[in-house]
């Protein structure tokens, strides 16, 4: 792009290169529509990333955090929670829907979606076909903020239910370090020895934390 296209407005920049293209502070000031009093809305979306560090921080904000933002008043954060929520439903719907074909990133995309705003440890399964096309996504186990207790045979009782060849396996960090703890290791250990009786893989076990996630499968642990 030349730097006649750089001063295209983000609804303009869209349609003649596509939505990919926009900046993260673009994107924002095409969902918030108007700015302040004072501050264009290009200018606030700039401030907002800035004054929480990234997009990520800015769309998981509690109300109590724009306190001190000037010109966030309860329907800005209304539009930003609304954001957040439905790129969330929109991960969980391609995943009902669709029948996709699971591929790493698509698979990333939808656990980090679902699993890194929960305030507690949640243990959740992806069931597979032997083609890899998603059966069923589970949230089987919910914890504490940092233990989770999960039971292997659960896991395999319901694959069997939905007739599944494999599983992918993911829980949250809250404390948003997605290193994985002795325990995290262990209980895949279980999970897999306990698996590979009916026959089922375990292709992965990612741990999602906050702008981070860690894939067993990446590292060689599976």
């Amino acid at each position: 792009m030349d730097e006649e296209d750089e001063q295209l407005l983000p609804r303009e920049k869209l349609l003649r290169y596509g939505v990919t293209l926009l900046k993260d502070d673009e994107l924002l000031a095409l969902f918030l529509r108007t700015g302040t009093s004072g501050k264009t809305v290009f200018t606030l979306a700039k401030e907002l990333i800035a004054h929480f560090g990234s997009l990520h921080g800015l769309l998981t904000a509690d109300l109590a955090q724009f306190k001190h933002v000037e010109g966030i008043g309860v329907a800005k954060y209304a539009q930003l929670r609304g954001i957040a929520e439905l790129a969330r439903r929109f991960y969980k719907v391609r995943m009902e829907e669709e029948d996709p074909i699971l591929t790493p990133a698509m698979t990333r995309e939808f656990l980090q979606s679902q699993l890194t705003d929960a305030e507690r440890e949640i243990f959740m399964v992806i069931f597979l076909d032997n083609r890899n096309r998603v059966l069923k996504h589970s949230c089987l186990f919910a914890g504490t903020l940092s233990h989770v207790e999960v039971h292997p045979r659960e896991i395999v009782r319901e694959a069997i239910k939905v007739n599944a060849a494999g599983v992918i396996l993911a829980h949250n960090h809250p404390s948003g370090c997605a290193e994985p703890s002795r325990a995290d290791k262990e209980i895949t250990e279980r999970i897999i020895k306990c698996c590979q009786f009916m026959d089922i893989r375990v292709l992965d076990h990612l741990i999602i934390g906050r702008g981070e996630y860690i894939s067993f499968a990446e590292h060689g642990w599976i």
